[in-house]
């Protein structure tokens, strides 16, 4: 009768040990890696398993129409039991760690997870259950990318400048020394378009200054320059060979 209350009491401790809930104490520990000394940036220490059929995580990210990004954990020989978080380690199992500029945000139950706007550089890693991170070759397991905030802002970008089409052209002529209509200063707004159209009775080079855009003209065939008033300022217009300023171009 003794050797059966004793045999009782060997089962009962055996059954306080702590694992996984749903498995066994061999199925949680056997298999699981080696634990090592070192440490990532959290303190929590590494458990190395070999390169071969290791978890892996890729991080996917898309832009939030309210701002910020959507993230994705694409995860291979991984699976997320967060019913299980504290208990025994077993391969291919756990959660993610969400760190932000290299400091640690958020614990990942799941796939997807939302960021808050911003520039900088997200970085997940994946952990065991026992909190351990799963390491390859003394490296832990995750993945980093950057993301930018021009394309998440909490604001919709503002649409580019444009101008009406065509645009606007300019139809200038020199004759001899003669430049109609006689020079004088066009007006245009940023981003505008224009087309200067210009008719020599000579061979020449139509050059517009701070644009350096030039067009060579043929004696008494219509030339067209086309381009967009990208910077603000005030731009000559003239002819390289007879040396004719021809109109200015003020851009604001």
């Amino acid at each position: 009768m003794l050797a059966v209350v004793l045999a009782a009491a060997g089962c009962g401790g055996r059954a306080t040990t702590h694992h996984k809930p749903g498995t066994s104490h061999q199925e949680a520990t056997a298999g699981s890696g080696t634990l090592l000394a070192a440490k990532d940036e959290g303190g929590h220490r590494l458990r190395e398993v070999p390169a071969e059929g290791a978890p892996s995580v890729r991080v996917e990210t898309r832009p939030d129409t309210e701002g910020g990004w959507n993230i994705h954990l694409a995860v291979e020989r991984f699976r997320f039991t967060p019913e299980s978080v504290g208990g025994g380690a077993i391969p291919g199992r756990g959660y993610a760690r969400l760190l932000v500029d290299g400091k640690e945000t958020d614990r990942l139950y799941g796939p997807w997870h939302h960021v808050p706007p911003g520039t900088r550089t997200l970085t997940v890693r994946l952990h065991a259950d026992d909190h351990t991170a799963w390491a390859v070759a003394g490296r832990p397991v995750e993945s980093t990318v950057a993301l930018s905030s021009a394309s998440a802002s909490t604001a919709p970008e503002p649409p580019a400048p444009t101008a009406a089409a065509p645009g606007r052209t300019v139809e200038i002529v020199v004759d001899g020394s003669s430049v109609q209509p006689p020079p004088s200063r066009i007006e245009l707004k940023k981003g505008e378009r224009i087309t200067l159209r210009v008719t020599s009775d000579r061979a020449d080079t139509l050059h517009v200054h701070g644009y350096d855009r030039e067009l060579p003209l043929a004696p008494g065939t219509p030339g067209s320059l086309t381009l967009t008033a990208d910077r603000t300022g005030l731009f000559e217009v003239e002819t390289h060979d007879s040396g004719l300023l021809l109109t200015q171009l003020v851009v604001r």
